[in-house]
């Protein structure tokens, strides 16, 4: 019995540490994207594909098609150039650990859009995670 008690105790002590330490880290990565939202270019640029509505089964995929997008971005000004490719760099190395299968869908089929509002899209995604994992 007591070693039962013991794994129990461990698991959930386990457990409740892991899910606030990735709450935390998701939280960066939105805060991350707000901040690109004030210094990224917007006007003359590539128009991306926005994954919009994320719906719960294709949240990696979405990711995916985010981070894809993330690499077409540009600064607004040379000022901001060496903050602005540290962040995108952030962007593109995070990932969502979770249980669910890839999308049929492809980041081709979605609209394009201009960064800014791709960004806010990659920020409404991440705010849907963050909800989602902290229940």
């Amino acid at each position: 019995r007591m070693i039962i008690f013991c794994m129990l105790f461990f698991y959930f002590s386990v457990a409740q540490t892991t899910a606030p330490r990735k709450r935390t880290a998701y939280q960066q990565i939105w805060k991350t994207i707000r901040y690109l939202q004030t210094t990224v270019k917007d006007k003359d640029v590539e128009l991306l594909h926005t994954p919009e509505n994320p719906v719960d089964g294709c949240l990696s995929s979405d990711v995916a098609c985010f981070q894809q997008g993330i690499l077409k971005l540009q600064p607004e000004s040379s000022k901001v150039n060496a903050t602005f490719t540290q962040t995108v760099n952030v962007l593109k190395r995070f990932s969502i650990s979770n249980s669910e299968k890839q999308c049929n869908s492809s980041c081709e089929s979605y609209k394009k859009k201009t960064p800014k509002e791709f960004l806010k899209s990659f920020e409404k995604l991440m705010q849907k995670v963050i909800r989602g994992d902290s229940s």
